[in-house]
């Protein structure tokens, strides 16, 4: 059985992690969608709302789990038995940054692998920043997002809640 994890922040989960999330989750046996708690970084969404979204979200998915960590990844992949990590690519400059962080890990935790999954180019601009600045400023998102999470962001910001 092979055990792969997708970390993230996901504030909050776009239809661009959905795919990534898809296309891993069709590779390997098990799939743990891991949301990163970052005390040092505000998240517009608790913990608690992330994981919900992501599980409503991938509840099509019967091999993926939804669960938070924090701390370093490479404690939280021996924690979990897994030696992949999955990583999207939406441009040239993911890959610098997500390179960076391979090799880190990779001097901290040699037995841990990174797998690189490209995008759909009709996700290539998406981004959780992207998406809450566009709904806040009055674009529509709602084809960038699950139901659910269009849903939370117009109730956790009332004032744009007639916004699409």
């Amino acid at each position: 059985m092979i055990r792969a994890v997708y970390p993230g922040s996901f504030d909050p989960i776009t239809n661009g992690h959905i795919y990534i999330a898809e296309r891993a989750a069709s590779l390997f046996d098990e799939l743990i969608f891991a949301i990163l708690v970052n005390p040092q970084k505000q998240s517009t969404f608790s913990v608690d709302e992330r994981q919900s979204m992501a599980r409503e979200a991938l509840s099509h998915l019967p091999n993926v789990e939804v669960t938070f960590f924090e701390g370093l990844l490479v404690d939280f992949m021996r924690r979990e038995q897994s030696r992949i990590v999955i990583r999207g690519l939406r441009a040239l400059s993911d890959f610098e940054y997500e390179f960076q962080l391979s090799l880190m890990n990779r001097q901290l935790a040699p037995e841990i692998e990174t797998l690189f999954i490209v995008t759909d180019a009709r996700y290539s601009y998406l981004s959780s920043r992207a998406v809450k600045e566009v709904f806040h400023f009055g674009g529509a998102i709602a084809d960038m997002v699950p139901p659910g999470v269009f849903r939370r962001l117009r109730e956790h910001f009332p004032d744009k809640s007639l916004r699409s």
